[in-house]
């Protein structure tokens, strides 16, 4: 047997007596349930998604269901998750495949990659998995784990290191079993293989692992270089009515949180009194100020103020147009909202 040979069949036997085989996307592991799963699983944990997918495939069931659906509902299903770009490729990759591929997910990699959110690993996933393709994939931790087998030195993130791993997992991949194989490599690197702490005594790779044969485990895979990530600051107008309603304002298609629902915002104090007056006739030095929300995304830390004011004055186009619209708070499952935004609207008390 060889080398690449024994890798695959060592993981197998692994996956077999360890891995994880009752995840829903697994039965079936239909194409559209996988492909969602894979979209849902790309920076999130297994344990948050399980949920999210439940509730996501019993609203929408299959491609021509998530097609046909507004925008907003699918952002409701998925708010919570993050990374809301991935719900809007989503949507708008259903709505290709039904008016390319008779609304089926189609089976052939350049049609896949040629869809919104989907790129070279997303399609090997799905093609390995769904069909049984012989396509290679690689997340972090099929990154990690090839790092350190192989003692490649590096940051992963670099083209050139990147396309060397490429080789390598193409290289490995076995004959048959690639659903398994596919999903062996996922739960070794999230199970065993972990970036900290990794189980190397009971590894079925020790015998051929370069980091622990030298010692190198904490240091492979090389981490990205650091850098101090920017701050941003702004100000959010939480803004009840009589009836208890608050007002939420529709974020632009573009940008972090795009077409979600938040709360208005402005980047100083001037714009935001500007913005209320804008809007209502009652008294801005009234508004109470909040405990300040510290938000992180992947290229800078968000720290919001809320003001809270309590409105009866509102002009007439308040509420009464496609970008803000008042919402009681038992609605607040109806719309896809950021999740700092939705924590504290639920912390909110009846006035």
């Amino acid at each position: 047997m060889s080398a690449t040979e024994d890798f695959a069949s060592r993981l197998l036997a692994w996956f077999d007596v360890s891995g994880r085989h009752d995840l829903p996307w697994q039965h079936p592991r239909a194409p559209y349930r996988v492909w969602l799963s894979e979209i849902m699983l790309q920076q999130t944990q297994v344990r948050v998604v399980v949920p999210y997918f439940k509730r996501f495939v019993a609203v929408l069931p299959d491609v021509p269901a998530l097609a046909a659906a507004p925008l907003d509902d699918v952002l409701a299903l998925w708010s919570g998750l993050g990374y809301y770009a991935r719900a809007r490729n989503l949507h708008a990759a259903a709505r290709l495949c039904v008016e390319r591929h008779d609304g089926d997910l189609p089976r052939d990699f350049d049609a896949l990659t040629a869809l919104p959110g989907i790129g070279r690993s997303t399609a090997g996933a799905i093609l390995a998995q769904a069909w049984g393709d012989r396509f290679a994939i690689m997340d972090g931790n099929v990154k990690r784990v090839l790092c350190r087998y192989h003692g490649i030195a590096g940051w992963p993130g670099l083209p050139a290191i990147e396309k060397q791993l490429w080789t390598l997992a193409e290289t490995q991949l076995p004959q048959d079993r690639l659903a398994d194989y596919t999903q062996a490599q996922m739960d070794f690197g999230a199970t065993l293989c972990t970036r900290h702490d990794p189980a190397c005594v009971i590894c079925p790779l020790q015998g051929g692992c370069f980091a622990l044969r030298e010692g190198r485990v904490a240091e492979l895979p090389t981490p990205k270089p650091g850098k101090p990530l920017p701050e941003r600051k702004a100000i959010v107008l939480l803004l009840r009515d009589d009836e208890g309603r608050v007002l939420l304002q529709r974020r632009p298609p573009a940008g972090i949180w795009a077409s979600l629902w938040s709360l208005p915002e402005a980047e100083a104090a001037e714009s935001a009194r500007s913005w209320f007056e804008t809007h209502f006739l009652d008294d801005y030095d009234g508004a109470e100020a909040l405990d300040p929300i510290a938000h992180g995304f992947t290229h800078y830390h968000l720290q919001l103020q809320p003001l809270r004011l309590r409105v009866t004055r509102p002009r007439s186009s308040v509420g009464d147009n496609d970008d803000l619209r008042w919402l009681a708070l038992a609605e607040l499952s109806t719309l896809g909202i950021p999740a700092p935004i939705r924590s504290l609207l639920e912390r909110q008390t009846p006035f």
